[in-house]
Formats: structure tokens, sequence, C-alpha cells
């Protein structure tokens, strides 16, 4: 009867060994190839890079796959993604989940007041629902759609023009269809209340 406990601790200690040699092995992949355009804390080093601080494991390792087959188009990043293995990506994925996000500020409140309409009420004219719909009250995200709060307004900007020109096609196909409805003041504003989201 005390054999099961015994194999059971056994197993824990096996099991935390290595999770911890993954986590040991992610970290040394992010300071050689990721921390000098994402940061080893996923806070970026320039707004053409996104931060990677608190974003879903599951959603950094997707799109660490798809670079690496060619889905998703990058000239940095499909060689960096080129020798990961599927553990690997899982591993860097929850490394960067488990960095705390940072609030950032806004600095118009003029494009702060028409992007939280865009964010929480949609654009009902042209078809375009509210972002907290898919995305959460504050960005958050889920394990298959991005944490986008207090992403990057440039780098928002910039993904949602490549959703709009179908030039990404990786991801949620919806989002092209969203995006190619909005006007460029309105992707600006949206862009910048969503980067003020904690």
């Amino acid at each position: 009867m005390k054999l099961v406990p015994i194999l059971a601790s056994v197993l824990l200690v096996t099991l935390s060994a290595a999770h911890a040699d993954e986590a040991a092995r992610a970290v040394e992949i992010i300071q050689g190839q990721c921390a000098i355009c994402h940061g080893v804390e996923g806070e970026s080093s320039t707004p053409v890079f996104p931060r990677l601080a608190a974003q879903h494991a599951d959603y950094v390792a997707r799109q660490l796959a798809d670079f690496q087959a060619g889905r998703r188009k990058s000239p940095v990043m499909e060689p960096m993604s080129k020798d990961l293995t599927p553990t690997e990506m899982q591993a860097i994925g929850r490394w960067f989940e488990s960095r705390p996000a940072r609030a950032h500020n806004v600095a118009d409140p003029a494009l702060l007041a028409q992007g939280r309409e865009v964010y929480e009420r949609g654009l009902r004219a042209k078809g375009v629902p509210a972002c907290k719909k898919c995305h959460g009250p504050e960005g958050e995200g889920t394990d298959t759609l991005p944490r986008v709060g207090g992403q990057h307004a440039q780098y928002l900007e910039t993904q949602l023009r490549a959703f709009s020109q179908r030039s990404r096609t990786n991801d949620n196909m919806v989002m092209q269809t969203i995006a190619a409805r909005i006007s460029d003041d309105e992707l600006r504003a949206v862009a910048s209340y969503i980067s003020g989201l904690r």
C-alpha cells in the first residue's frame, strides 16, 4: 500500500526536474536569440517588436510553429524559429507568460476616447464588433486569442494593417474582414487605447 505514494513522489520529482530543465533551456534560448528584440522579460526594445510579457504560452508556441513552417512570414522570425523543437516552443511560451505585464500610458486623450469606443462598442454601421468580445475587457485574450492589452500601439497598427491587406493569414481569418472595415484613424485610435490597457 505504501508503494503508490512513493511512486507518486518519484513521478512528481521527475516531472519537476524535467520542467526545470525545460525552463532553463527556454531562458538559454531567450537570452541567446530572443532578448535582443523582445527582452528577457518580454519587454521589447522598440515598438516595432511585440511585447511578449504575460502573453499566453500556447499562443506564443503556435506563432513560433507558424513562423517555422512559413505560415506566418517574417525575414527575422523564420530563421530564429527554424531549429526550435515543439517542447522548446512551449517552454519559451511558458517563460514569457510568467513575466509580469506593464501598464503604459496613452498620451493623446482624443485617441483614447475614440479607441475606447471602438474597443468596447465596435462600429455598428461598418459591421465591426467590439474588440472586447474576443480579446476581453482588459485585452487579456485567451489561450487561442492573443493578449493585446499593453501591447505597443505601433506593433498593433502594423498587425491590423497586415490583416486588412491579407498579408497576415496564419491567424483568425475574421480579423482580415474586421481590419479591412476600419479607417486609418480608427485603427490608430483603437491601437492606442489597447496599448494603455492593463
